[in-house]
């Protein structure tokens, strides 16, 4: 990795790059830290402070929703727009056929991704502006602007604070779209990781200040710090594992010249889906916890949501594992298409050893997917659920003290910040490789 930045760093369109890409993502966490001059910092920590879908959110955002800035919704509501367009591409034959368009197919489908990311960030913002509004009390969270508004609803106020929270998130956006075309790596998931290790950093800031009043709490950011590494240790040797599948090439007589003869592999990949089977769970699960804590928070359906179905209890724990394992097999599809690889094998005079071509390579090559997707669903269920109840128990959940860093650095958020490492460090080797290959051919 370090070799990596090196060398990147001495070319001069790379280094470039780099330094486009941490400008970005300076002005981004500039963002996080300006006040919305509506909403009250205090209130707003308190009422967000009780809902597991606002700590998700924070923990994505870097904090900006708990300190009410103005990339208080940051990234999240294109991510839903983007997951809604992903299922509707293989239902609505329109954007199906969309898909298949090429550049230009994309640049449509992004486009309208787009818009439905604008939409859910005007539903999601008023749904936050009227919880915060309906906290009532003496310090309201909503502060009114206008004089007229006294004694009685701020609707303008409201209003400009939707206005403010929708132009913050679409600035994000924004800023994920050009770091992904003129930056370094994926820009959505550069904010997202830059959002969880802001988060990671600050809570453990809050961690070491509580050792002061009790010094044994030091033992638990020692095992805290312990366990996350040997997490990180197991995520980078799964996301290397891989299966290779042999393919021979027979040799072919074009003119005076001889084609193939060569043996190569289908590299197919433990993890090939990454964390997107978690982050569609997460998502599912979350979506009617928002809706009631949106809308519904004072119920009693609510009350009986969170204790029965909320985060942290059997059942969101038993419909988050299979979610996983579904989203898994679901993607995989998606990334993977096993008649596809068996006609282009085919097409090149290719087959695979021992197995006859056609019908029976496609299944052959079905059947080792669906198996490896089996051992990599495994791996996201146990990297989603077992490291949760020890990063609990070390942050004192359970033993009647919090030192706060259970939430906001999940086993998950590790499986983000590594994953986009890795895509990272191979999106800059490639950059590297190509740049060489162009000074080669001059």
């Amino acid at each position: 990795m370090f070799e990596t930045l090196k060398n990147a760093f001495k070319t001069k369109e790379i280094r470039l790059k780099i330094f486009f890409t941490i400008a970005l993502i300076v002005v981004y966490r500039i963002g996080c830290y300006i006040p919305v001059p509506t909403l009250n910092a205090t209130v707003v920590t308190q009422v967000f402070g009780e809902g597991d879908f606002f700590g998700l959110l924070g923990m994505i955002t870097g904090g900006s929703m708990a300190n009410a800035t103005l990339f208080a919704l940051g990234i999240l509501p294109f991510i839903n727009a983007f997951i809604i367009m992903q299922l509707l591409t293989l239902v609505i034959p329109a954007l199906e056929r969309m898909s298949k368009e090429g550049e230009e197919g994309r640049k449509k489908i992004t486009q309208i991704t787009r818009i439905v990311a604008i939409i859910l960030a005007i539903v999601q913002a008023i749904g936050i502006v009227v919880t915060l509004y309906s906290s009532g009390g003496e310090n309201n969270a909503i502060r009114a602007l206008f004089p007229f508004e006294e004694g009685s609803a701020p609707i303008l106020t409201m209003a400009l604070t939707i206005v403010i929270l929708v132009g913050g998130s679409t600035m994000v956006m924004w800023l994920s779209e050009r770091i992904t075309e003129y930056g370094i790596g994926n820009g959505t998931s550069i904010i997202i990781f830059i959002g969880i290790l802001a988060t990671a950093g600050t809570s453990l800031a809050k961690a070491f200040k509580m050792v002061g009043q009790q010094w044994t709490y030091i033992w638990n950011i020692i095992g805290f710090i312990l366990v996350v590494i040997a997490i990180l240790c197991f995520i980078v040797f799964i996301d290397g594992a891989e299966r290779r599948i042999a393919v021979q090439y027979s040799k072919q007589i074009k003119g005076n010249k001889m084609y193939g003869g060569q043996t190569t592999y289908i590299p197919i990949r433990v993890n090939g889906s990454g964390v997107m089977p978690i982050i569609f769970a997460s998502s599912l699960l979350m979506f009617p916890q928002m809706i009631i804590q949106l809308f519904f928070s004072t119920t009693p359906a609510a009350a009986w949501y969170q204790q029965y179905m909320g985060s942290n209890t059997p059942v969101y724990y038993v419909f988050l594992a299979i979610l996983i394992l579904g989203f898994s097999y679901f993607y995989a599809q998606i990334q993977f298409n096993p008649e596809d690889v068996s006609k282009n094998i085919q097409q090149y005079g290719g087959f695979i050893p021992g197995i006859r071509a056609g019908k029976p390579t496609s299944d052959f090559l079905k059947k080792i997917n669906n198996r490896i997707t089996l051992f990599g669903a495994v791996f996201l269920m146990i990297i989603a659920l077992v490291p949760t109840f020890i990063f609990l128990a070390l942050s004192g959940a359970y033993s009647g003290y919090d030192l706060g860093f259970a939430n906001s650095f999940s086993a998950t958020g590790l499986l983000i910040v590594v994953s986009v490492a890795l895509e990272l460090n191979k999106q800059l080797e490639s950059q590297i490789m190509m740049k060489h290959y162009k000074g080669f051919l001059k």
